[in-house]
């Protein structure tokens, strides 16, 4: 039973330590050898048990640069909280000062890999999968907040089990991106994990790879020194599929005597975090396994699709990039689709496997991965069995139907028309529209084409397309409800819900980045301000700014038109 807090103006740290309520580290099993290894900042196989005790390295002398004020209305925080030195401390990695209920306690998780439902291990250093994880995240602090329950993370505070030998740090440059995208999905309908705060610092720097400036490269050419930072992500918890296919694999094979177990564990945990409203918990193992099934299906199919509607593409789908509660997680190599382009990947270690347009394909191989970590908790019931494999079976035929109704919303119209959509499509190719800028300016319901020539990239001269163009308006002003003032005003309503004005572009992040770290945040505010209402006509200052087609000479150009996964 979750504790409830009806709080809604917490202001100092002493009431936010009241929150505390951590289910993961008491309902789960904490590494055996964990106790044997020092402060557990060096890689090493980590063979069972759930999470590792690790504690935060702290960054000196945090600087802070911007919180989530939404999310912060959203928890009952008052702004004041953010100004409390011992939040501050705690958010940029100092656990010194813990006050109780909290207790001073911070863990990292470890997780399989499967890429496109591929099952890898070679990537761990150890070539067993024992070592896998992630390397820079350390949760600090679980909490029931308003009957919901938040575990906050931060995200480069320093080396865990799980490092591979890297430094556990996250840079500045990637960690705005993370804090910007991540409030901006949530703006923008999609579920995500949020962002709290985001603190820096110039006491510490980093190498990284990346690129040269003007560059064309696809691969990063240089090592170049950046600030550190920390960000805090908060979720209902941060369980990946990867993590629950960890421990399927041990169960599978057998590795020690408290395998099976522990895959019941983490997946009854999974249920109590994510699916407690769906899943009734006086039901036996089984049903709650087919129901959880169902339920993470539903929600993934409607997470891909929505990723499609806004321009969204997640470079690097892999199994442990994907929340096991159905929401965006990880935005590590992301971007927003400028041109349109549905073989879109912004991340050059990607492929298309994970492309724009593939990421049904990638969100299927993944529930693959779900359901055979559910496989052997069934392995003695059959009929449970076939039930969850007519489930898997069945992904394909869901995500077509949320797919096919994202679209129909984005047109306004009632019921899909794949003959419409068809000509639509090849049409966006060959004349090179902006992805966002068309379906916004498509939802004042243009009367012809020249209403529409903002998203075009190239100068509309050719005839043959301008007529195909005005033909297909015109099979499109047939399909949707416009006999009245009142109807075209209605629609045009509906398409701007869906179809937002504002994308996070990644040649707007660019000079947001290269000014903070030269100790100038403005940017990074005002791309806060503008990406947190997407959907609003805002003023004609930031429509200047940030309703504009990619400049030419951006395009291709590395950094901005791709990314490395250098963060």
């Amino acid at each position: 039973m979750m504790k409830e807090n009806l709080k809604k103006d917490i202001k100092t740290f002493e009431q936010f330590a009241k929150l505390a309520d951590y289910s993961f580290v008491n309902r789960l099993n904490c590494d055996p050898d964990a106790k044997f290894n020092g402060d557990n900042k060096e890689s090493r196989e980590v063979f069972s048990g759930h999470y590792v005790s690790v504690e935060p390295t702290a960054i000196k002398e945090p600087i802070y640069i911007c919180h989530s004020e939404n999310f912060f209305n959203d928890l009952g925080f008052n702004k004041s909280l953010i100004k409390s030195d011992d939040f501050i401390k705690m958010f940029s990695g100092d656990m010194s000062n813990i006050s109780y209920p909290m207790e001073n306690i911070s863990w990292a998780t470890g997780y399989a890999l499967s890429i496109y439902g591929t099952e890898y291990y070679a990537q761990c250093p150890f070539q067993t999968g024992n070592g896998y994880g992630d390397g820079r995240a350390i949760s600090v602090f679980e909490a029931v907040i308003n009957g919901k329950r938040w575990e906050f993370q931060l995200k480069g505070a320093g080396r865990t089990p799980y490092c591979r030998g890297a430094d556990g740090r996250a840079v500045l440059r990637s960690s705005i991106r993370e804090f910007l995208a991540q409030e901006h999905m949530h703006a923008l309908k999609v579920p995500t994990s949020r962002s709290l705060s985001l603190f820096t610092s110039k006491k510490e720097q980093v190498k990284r790879p990346w690129f040269r400036n003007n560059s064309y490269s696809r691969d990063p050419e240089v090592m170049i020194e950046e600030d550190v930072a920390i960000t805090t992500r908060v979720a209902p918890s941060f369980i990946r599929v990867g993590q629950l296919e960890l421990f399927a694999r041990r169960a599978r094979k057998n590795e020690h005597k408290k395998a099976y177990e522990e895959l019941e564990q983490i997946v009854l945990h999974l249920i109590h975090r994510e699916y407690n409203d769906e899943i009734n918990s006086d039901l036996n193992l089984e049903e709650k396994l087919i129901l959880l099934a169902k339920q993470f299906q539903n929600r993934l199919t409607s997470l891909v699709a929505n990723w499609i509607r806004v321009g969204y593409c997640q470079g690097n789908f892999n199994s442990d990039n994907c929340a096991a509660g159905g929401f965006t997680l990880d935005y590590g190599p992301f971007g927003f689709i400028d041109m349109f382009d549905p073989k879109y990947q912004p991340w050059t270690g990607g492929g298309m496997h994970f492309s724009f347009f593939n990421q049904p394909n990638a969100a299927k191989k993944n529930f693959k991965s779900f359901c055979s970590s559910l496989k052997p908790l069934l392995s003695s019931n059959l009929n449970s069995l076939k039930e969850l494999e007519e489930i898997e079976n069945n992904f394909s035929k869901i995500m077509h139907i949320k797919i096919e109704n994202m679209w129909a919303s984005k047109l306004g119209i009632d019921k899909f028309d794949f003959e419409l959509f068809d000509e639509l499509i090849n049409l966006m190719i060959e004349t090179k529209v902006d992805y966002t800028i068309f379906f916004r300016e498509l939802s004042n319901i243009p009367n012809s084409i020249n209403e529409l020539e903002k998203s075009f990239y190239d100068n509309f001269e050719n005839k043959d397309i301008k007529l195909r163009w005005n033909s297909w308006l015109e099979k499109w002003r047939t399909k949707i409800d416009i006999n009245s003032n009142e109807s075209i005003k209605k629609v045009s309503n509906q398409m701007k819900s869906v179809n937002p004005k504002y994308t996070l572009k990644e040649w707007y992040l660019v000079l947001a980045y290269e000014q903070a770290q030269e100790g100038n945040y403005e940017l990074v505010k005002q791309l806060q301000e503008v990406m947190t209402n997407p959907y609003i006509e805002n003023s004609k200052e930031f429509e200047d700014k940030y309703y504009n087609k990619k400049p030419s000479n951006l395009f291709g150009m590395a950094g901005i038109s791709h990314v490395s996964c250098s963060s």
